[in-house]
């Protein structure tokens, strides 16, 4: 009889497999980029997914120079705004916030979310913050960012959603004065990122709430002969009797979806500022019309239409730069089936 095998489905490299804190994405790490002080991420809501036919500009591809159909998927991105300026120190353990600066005039919405900081003018705050400079306690400078939902109509909410980013530049001096001038400001799209790079996209993935292992790992439904004292969907076995522990190996039910996944090296392939110009007659599926800027993202995006999508600058970039990319065609063809 032929041996079977069947190892199971999911690496444990996710583990544990728990729900999400928060619904907004976070990034750990930012990249070490030189040049023109800019934000390293931006933000946008999850549309759906089209396709665009392109000319196929990878290097030894075997479609290159032709015309290929790409999978895109679709964010919508309206402008966000600067709410604060935030200052690391280091000590013995660790990165710590030592200073922040908040902007004068923010949007009501915003203590929908939060209670909005007001022990300080800012002016008093960025004095603070600039004095800490000189004495050189200050390791890192970030921007506090916010979105504004109630812009959009496909997306039922007007919380914004509050996160860090990072600031591209070397020298702190020159982080600080890109900080003070952008602070209360709306940035868009086209301020961050350009059409053709790379970025990291980071979202919730959708939930699937408490699943059992068949389905959560993929393992195989017991035979009749053996499932006579319980489920057909169930392991044959939790381990050993010696030692009396459970291993957090062994497949088990629990829950399923509604992680945190980071995917590396993905293109942007347009930037738009007209939804018009990719919406499908009828609108999306779940989310509706397109109206204000947008990004094409080559490939798919984890995490189900309307949920926060964060973009980042690629911190395992490629060396290649593949330049703007040449986009003939965006599907428009209705979704509804």
């Amino acid at each position: 009889m032929a041996s079977i095998h069947r190892p199971k489905r999911g690496s444990l490299a996710f583990s544990p497999r728990k729900r999400a804190k928060s619904h907004i994405p976070r990034f750990r790490a930012w990249p070490d980029a030189a040049g023109e002080p800019r934000l390293q991420s931006f933000a946008g809501y999850k549309v759906g997914m089209t396709h665009v036919i392109m000319v196929d500009d990878i290097k030894n591809s075997l479609t290159a120079g032709m015309e290929i159909s790409v999978p895109v998927t679709v964010i919508e991105t309206p402008a966000i705004r600067v709410a604060a300026i935030r200052v690391y120190g280091e000590d013995s353990s660790g990165e710590k916030a030592i200073a922040e600066a908040w902007a004068a005039d923010l949007d009501p919405e915003l203590e929908r979310r939060i209670p909005i900081p007001g022990i300080e003018s800012p002016a008093e705050a960025l004095d603070k913050i600039g004095k800490l400079i000189e004495e050189g306690s200050v390791s890192d400078i970030r921007a506090i960012t916010y979105t504004l939902p109630k812009s959009l109509t496909g997306v039922p909410k007007k919380v914004p959603d509050i996160m860090e980013s990072g600031i591209s530049a070397r020298d702190l001096n020159t982080k600080f004065e890109y900080a003070k001038s952008i602070l209360g400001t709306l940035v868009n799209i086209n301020d961050v990122f350009k059409n053709g790079t790379l970025v990291d996209t980071a979202a919730i993935t959708t939930g699937k709430g408490t699943q059992g292992p068949v389905k959560r790992w993929g393992i195989s439904l017991m035979k009749g002969k053996h499932s006579r004292q319980g489920s057909l969907r169930q392991i044959g076995t939790l381990g050993s009797f010696r030692p009396s522990h459970v291993s957090w190996r062994v497949p088990q039910m629990g829950q399923m979806g509604y992680h945190q996944r980071t995917e590396f090296n993905k293109r942007i392939l347009k930037i738009g500022a007209d939804g018009e110009e990719i919406t499908p007659e009828g609108g999306f599926l779940n989310y509706g019309l397109v109206r204000g800027d947008y990004v094409l993202i080559k490939g798919s995006v984890p995490g189900p239409s309307k949920r926060l999508i964060r973009l980042r600058d690629p911190i395992r970039a490629k060396k290649a730069d593949l330049g703007e990319p040449n986009i003939l065609y965006v599907s428009r063809e209705s979704k509804q089936g």
